[in-house]
């Protein structure tokens, strides 16, 4: 892994190379093992330009990275944040016998990838990868990244300069470059609002979506979304013809993200399909070298209460328990968090993210497999993020097609199927189906009598009226295609690829590398497995009323019985309330200085919170109003507090 830097001055100033490496140097703590860059400082009237990179050792491959890339006749350069997971596949499209090319580091097949086929090489990539690309000839720079993501890039258009790198504090080491919060987005993470379009966290610095290019010119700036996935036909296939499909992509998904483990990862185990998966597949795959992977499960620190949450299971222990007994070449550790404050750590989290975190009480426990996983001596965590939108997609989404398109015995037997096999009430398929359809305040009203609450953007989030209206939330959220009374959605295509394009885990993922030297690989955001779960039709996901029906025909091979079969849902960090009590005095603290900083005023109900900590429960936490007030609002605004009063200088 890398941290790029790249800086085009327009204007004739000189010293630009010296600039890049401030650039470079403010990244340090995401590329500590070695630094190289290349300056263009003859552009006469072009201008001069200077990129390079700071590397972080995570594969062999990586003993070969020199810095930037040059192309065989000098006129492209590269400098790239990057992991391919289908070296081989590519060497061999760019029909090469060259040896050398073989143990050359990702960046340079990269290279040899764009100098073949230009930016149609995207299409072709596999792996988690940022990168900026230097055309000398056309005077042209070029950025992208992966489809989902995985590794941030950021830029700032300035006056008489262009400046690009991994994180913003690359951007902030040139004075030119204005140190502020975003406000808006800020607002918009308060409000659930998808990450969508180039704003980043802080102002006048924006990043290259996922799946974008972005081509840099001196006449402007363009963007192009180049990862485009196909709609599924409705075809004759069979289930058998998608189970061994899956198997086949979850397989290899998850046997390229063991390059560089020697034998030994770590992984997020929970009771659910996508963790399991991902843990067994890499335990079975491991087994014949001898490998071995430590799971890390999350288990609550005090008994909790299923008064509210008798379909979720609260404590997660048992049922992965159940899956690592099938592997003798798994360890489970079962780690106890509840104790530790989720106000704990705001700082550190701060300056290694540059961002704030959407759920504090999952932080808490989310950071100790961390750490325990680096005093394990291990580099890599594998987790599955992504499951729910590939293999193990519920496909609830069938109802309300199956009643746009007249299919109505199909619809009658999976209602059916619901009740009796899923054990739903006969609303919750019934609001599924018509949901979708309804106006939105028939909707809130049937919420209300049925649910004895609707979801409200000002119960559940701890946005002021004042900002909501400022910033027009509400329409933002039109534009978005997120409906604030969360009504079931009606196209499960287009549901799945909205939320992966919703999701940018890039921040998270380099700043889990720069704080604890661990990289965190997702198999289930795979392109190969991503595009192929998506061609498979909503019907074959959803039968006889049994939901993920894809997922448990393909983990039957590798998953336990009970697990597979259960109808509850994991809940983590349900213990989650006793950190938030012992830690009361500090949120009180915190609340204190965010009420001190203006722009954090402007955004959050800063009183509403603070009431909230004065009249903290003792009891009733799962209760749905607790969950909604302290867990959501509380926690996700002191964490957008505090992100606004640190981006702001405020103490």
């Amino acid at each position: 892994m890398s941290a790029i830097a790249c800086l085009w001055r327009f204007d004739g100033r000189p010293g630009v190379a010296a600039d890049c490496d401030r650039m470079l140097s403010a990244q340090r703590i995401y590329g500590p093992h070695h630094g190289a860059q290349w300056a263009d400082d003859a552009g006469g009237a072009e201008g001069a330009l200077a990129m390079g990179r700071r590397l972080y050792r995570m594969l062999p491959e990586d003993m070969a990275d020199r810095g930037p890339v040059k192309s065989r006749d000098g006129r492209l350069v590269l400098v790239a944040d990057v992991r391919l997971d289908n070296r081989d596949e590519l060497i061999s499209a760019l029909r090469s016998d060259d040896a050398a090319l073989r143990r050359d580091c990702d960046a340079g097949i990269l290279m040899a990838c764009l100098e073949r086929w230009g930016d149609d090489a995207l299409d072709r990539l596999v792996g988690d990868f940022a990168f900026a690309l230097w055309d000398s000839h056309r005077r042209k720079l070029t950025l992208a990244r992966d489809f989902m993501g995985q590794r941030p890039l950021h830029f700032h258009d300035g006056k008489g300069f262009f400046a690009a790198a991994t994180m913003a504090k690359g951007l902030h080491a040139l004075p030119d470059v204005p140190y502020a919060a975003d406000e808006r987005t800020v607002a918009e993470f308060v409000a659930l609002l998808p990450q969508s379009g180039p704003g980043s966290f802080f102002r006048d610095v924006q990043r290259v979506e996922q799946g974008q290019i972005v081509t840099v010119t001196r006449d402007g700036i363009s963007r192009r979304l180049y990862w485009q996935p196909r709609r599924p036909d409705r075809g004759d296939r069979g289930p058998r013809d998608w189970v061994d499909g899956v198997r086949h992509h979850l397989d290899q998904a998850v046997r390229s993200r063991l390059r560089g483990s020697n034998g030994a990862v770590a992984s997020h185990l929970s009771s659910g399909f996508d963790s399991a998966a991902v843990t067994a597949t890499a335990a079975r795959l491991l087994a014949a070298e001898g490998g071995r992977v430590t799971a890390f499960t999350s288990v609550p620190t005090v008994h909790p209460d299923n008064r509210f949450a008798q379909r979720r299971t609260l404590d997660e222990g048992p049922l992965a328990a159940a899956t690592a007994a099938l592997y003798p070449n798994i360890e489970h550790v079962r780690l106890r968090t509840g104790h530790v404050s989720p106000i704990d750590d705001l700082d550190r989290t701060f300056f290694l993210f540059e961002r704030p975190k959407l759920n504090l009480c999952n932080w808490v426990w989310l950071r100790q497999i961390t750490q325990e996983t680096r005093d394990r001596g291990l580099g890599i965590i594998l987790h599955g993020m992504m499951g729910n939108m590939t293999f193990s997609y519920y496909g609830l989404e069938l109802l309300p097609e199956l009643l746009r398109t007249g299919r109505w015995g199909r619809l009658a037997r999976e209602y059916a199927g619901l009740m009796t096999r899923a054990g739903m009430s006969w609303r919750a398929p019934a609001g599924i189906t018509f949901g979708p359809y309804m106006p939105p305040r028939l909707w809130g009203r049937l919420t209300m009598r049925f649910q004895g609450f609707k979801d409200d953007v000002f119960n559940y989030t701890a946005i002021s009226r004042r900002g909501f209206d400022e910033m027009d939330i509400g329409g933002l959220a039109k534009a978005r295609d997120l409906d604030l009374n969360y009504r079931p959605r009606k196209d499960g295509f287009a549901d799945r690829v909205w939320v992966l394009r919703r999701t940018d885990p890039g921040n998270n993922n380099k700043g889990t590398l720069a704080g604890w030297g661990v990289d965190l690989r997702d198999p289930t955001a795979d392109r190969r497995l991503a595009e192929y779960c998506l061609s498979i039709p909503t019907e074959a996901y959803l039968q006889g009323g049994v939901t993920r029906a894809v997922a448990r025909k393909v983990l039957s091979d590798r998953l336990p019985d009970v697990v597979l079969n259960t109808r509850k849902r994991g809940y983590q960090a349900s213990d989650w309330h006793v950190g938030l009590t012992g830690g009361r005095a500090d949120a009180a603290d915190e609340l204190a200085r965010i009420a001190r900083c203006d722009a954090a005023t402007r955004t959050l109900d800063v009183a509403r919170m603070q009431q909230l900590v004065d009249d903290l429960p003792t009891a009733d936490w799962e209760h749905p109003g607790v969950i909604r007030s302290y867990r959501l609002a509380l926690l996700r605004g002191i964490s957008a507090g505090h992100f606004l009063r640190k981006a702001s200088g405020s103490n």
